[in-house]
């Protein structure tokens, strides 16, 4: 289980969120709804270890505080997270990417059951595997970025606006895929735009405003709830009926056995091999691999930007503060418009000789 007390996370004098409180039970679907701007995002990456968060707060998973662990420690703990706009390695192929999602000690026993679960969710990958991940639609790389974060066998997967900037039929494709990815007895937080798709799929739902939670409960009674529909549905009661009802809450985690959860049948489109005969070179090789492009591509964002010399930079060059370049320029710009004295006599002399003719 995943719980969050007191969660408080600010940028500057910025409060982005105020005194959160959550909990996520290992087999069930929470959705957070809110706004653009409300901390959404924030939350998720706060609870990842991505931004700090205030002292007195709280993160337990499995009961243990991961508050203060880095990032690739709250992995190895047993959280995934996937972040909007997906960040996949796009010059690495598609079962390479799944691959690195096993780096971690948790995932590495069972790295082949992994793939094989999240080929079975996800067919187009078994098919496309040594595909160069860059070249694929955006709903097929969407789906290397939930493959890569269950390759790490977590028992809490959140996901920031999976559904965005995909068509309506990979929309459906993906959440039928998360609905499945439940059934794996992972807990899954939710941050969805498609209000009405997160709600169909989930056990239940927080609203988050200004960086408060504002209301909580059941997705079904969140779904009926009038205020609800105007801020997030259209004003329309949403269908949301696709999730059939069994009237069992969900499993609770220590309930929930992976080993129960069953590992599908090879396909055809796979080989019966080792993950390690399937790509070349060791994991430690793939991942030096990996931090090479992340490596050039910071390096070529940072010469992008060096060549363009913008104010501040001019301005700390000599010393000046922003106000004082600023002035400089605009002083300079209004001399610039003011003719020169040789122009004005020039001028004044010729307007003389005209008038002696």
């Amino acid at each position: 289980m995943l719980e969050c007390r007191g969660l408080s996370v600010s940028y500057g004098r910025h409060r982005a969120l105020d005194d959160v409180a959550i909990r996520i039970a290992t087999g069930e679907i929470v959705v957070i709804l809110g706004a653009n701007g409300a901390g959404k995002s924030t939350l998720l990456q706060a609870i990842a270890g991505l931004v700090p968060s205030s002292d007195g707060g709280q993160i337990l998973l499995d009961g243990k505080s991961i508050r203060q662990l880095a990032p690739h420690l709250i992995v190895e703990a047993g959280l995934a997270l996937v972040p909007e706009g997906r960040r996949i390695f796009g010059d690495l192929t598609v079962l390479e990417n799944l691959v690195l999602g096993a780096y971690a000690d948790r995932a590495r026993s069972s790295e082949n059951d992994n793939l094989e679960r999240v080929f079975a969710l996800f067919p187009r990958l078994a098919e496309r595997r040594r595909q160069v991940a860059r070249t694929m639609s955006g709903g097929e790389q969407q789906m290397v970025a939930i493959g890569r974060a269950m390759m790490s066998a977590p028992s809490i997967l959140m996901l920031d606006e999976p559904s965005l900037g995909l068509s309506p039929i990979l929309c459906s494709e993906l959440f039928k895929a998360l609905a499945e990815v439940r059934k794996t007895g992972a807990g899954i937080l939710l941050v969805e735009q498609n209000a009405r798709q997160g709600l169909a799929i989930a056990d239940r739902g927080y609203l988050l405003e200004n960086g408060r939670i504002v209301g909580e409960g059941p997705a079904t009674t969140l779904a009926r709830d009038p205020a609800v529909q105007k801020a997030y549905l259209g004003g329309m009661a949403g269908d949301v009926g696709a999730r059939p009802a069994t009237g069992q809450a969900p499993v609770p985690a220590d309930a929930v056995s992976r080993a129960s959860v069953p590992v599908p049948a090879r396909s055809g489109a796979l080989p019966a091999r080792a993950i390690g005969q399937l790509i070349p070179g060791s994991i430690n090789e793939l991942v030096q691999r990996a931090t090479a492009i992340q490596s050039e591509h910071v390096r070529a964002i940072r010469a992008e930007r060096s060549s363009i010399r913008p104010v501040a930079a001019v301005a700390g060059a000599r010393g000046d503060s922003l106000q004082e370049a600023i002035a400089r320029i605009e002083a300079a710009a209004a001399g610039a418009r003011k003719p020169r004295p040789s122009q004005q006599s020039g001028e004044s002399g010729e307007s003389k000789h005209v008038k002696g003719d």
